[in-house]
């Protein structure tokens, strides 16, 4: 991004220094790989740095590719090559990666002001600042790199933007401030949160107006809730898109899916990686699902597995389901078509289809493919054997006299 200055256009860069090992927190992970309001410290540095240029270089040390990852934009440049990488540059912000309540509107004022001024850097307080890339003699801490040469400050609107990350308790108290304004910006936009303390919302994370958020839930990564929708207590959804007018009853883990609208989930669901639920399905009480998909109003009311599983729409599936996916070597899908009736306690070993309409008895194993509108049962005999019992307790009494 190139800024305007009495010389004429300036190539500006952004530099987030993420090299700082965990040695502060006592951890084998980089300071910038751990995390504050659920998004990682160097990930806060280099949304801001994005913010003023186009051009965001992530200094690192000896974990560079993890860094550069949890950065997730900017080019990954080792703290001792910056200079090289600063040589078609005319200014570069040097930026902490530990100051995530700094305001991106705050930088643009020191860019302003840098770029109307011809002086060697323009600082914000002692860490932050933009230099002029032919004065930086070598790479070394701020504000240190500007001594003996013009330099301009510029203030904060509150010295609470340059709060640094030294400790884990000051990471602690971070990431309550961060979830605590991030509950308030969404509540200001028409999000009830019950008891916002309890909950824990990244920063992430969008819900739509007329939903409601009980206490006690976490939302992650970047999940989407749609309006109208009710998240119940202690549930952990991460990276799920829920719809509208959708309930998730407590107590559900709720992982990389989604949800359409007016679906219902739970209580104690466990939705892993890869699902689908289609509009006004419901997966009920201790049912476990997996890469599954579920049809418009199809049902799993309790005590269900659907692993590699498609259930059509309007299908039921009873209490003690299985879909029998892993062969010990390899996953195996099991369809099951629109309208069918899959008995309770029944196990569905795949791959195998059952056909639209199709029945299954309870207490089932399905090897076999089943045709549609047809009945399968696979199971034993019953075998009845009459005054069998009081026998049996006759006989024991004898026995003990």
């Amino acid at each position: 991004m190139s800024k305007a200055t009495r010389g004429g256009q300036r190539k500006l860069a952004a530099a987030v220094l993420a090299a700082e090992d965990g040695s502060a927190f006592h951890s084998q992970r980089a300071k910038g790989l751990h995390e504050a309001g659920g998004r990682a410290l160097v990930r806060h540095a280099a949304l801001l740095a994005a913010g003023i240029s186009d051009d965001v270089l992530i200094v690192a040390g000896a974990d560079a590719e993890r860094v550069a990852a949890a950065a997730g934009c900017g080019r990954a440049v080792m703290q001792d090559h910056l200079n090289a990488a600063l040589e078609k540059f005319d200014d570069v912000l040097l930026l902490p990666c530990d100051v995530p309540l700094l305001r991106l509107e705050t930088l643009r004022e020191i860019a302003v002001a840098h770029a109307t001024s011809d002086a060697a850097a323009t600082l914000l307080g002692a860490g932050v600042g933009i230099f002029r890339v032919a004065e930086l003699d070598e790479y070394q801490p701020l504000p240190e790199t500007a001594q003996g040469k013009t330099v301009t400050t510029v203030g904060a609107a509150s010295a609470v933007e340059l709060t640094r990350v030294e400790t884990l308790a000051d990471l602690a108290a971070m990431d309550a401030r961060l979830r605590a304004a991030k509950a308030g910006a969404l509540m200001a936009a028409g999000v009830t949160i019950y008891r916002p303390e309890t909950c824990a919302i990244d920063a992430d994370v969008e819900v739509a107006a007329d939903a409601i958020i009980e206490p006690f839930v976490q939302l992650k990564g970047k999940t989407r809730i749609g309006a109208g929708a009710h998240v119940h207590s202690y549930c952990v959804i991460a990276d799920c898109t829920i719809g509208e007018q959708v309930t998730v009853l407590p107590g559900c883990v709720l992982s990389e899916s989604a949800i359409a609208d007016g679906a219902s989930i739970g209580p104690m669901t466990h939705m892993r990686p890869g699902c689908a639920i289609g509009e006004g399905a419901h997966l009920g009480a201790f049912v476990e699902a997996k890469k599954a998909r579920l049809g418009r109003g199809a049902k799993a009311g309790h005590l269900a597995y659907l692993g590699d599983a498609e259930v059509g729409a309007g299908s039921n599936i009873g209490a003690g389901v299985i879909t029998c996916n892993y062969d010990g070597a390899h996953k195996h899908r099991t369809l099951i078509g629109d309208g069918a009736f899959v008995g309770s306690d029944s196990t569905l070993v795949a791959p195998v289809s059952v056909g639209s309409g199709a029945y299954i008895g309870a207490g089932s194993c399905i090897t076999k493919d089943v045709p549609p509108d047809a009945l399968a049962v696979g199971r034993a005999h019953q075998v009845t054997k009459e005054g069998w019992a009081a026998a049996r307790r006759a006989k024991k009494k004898t026995e003990t006299h």
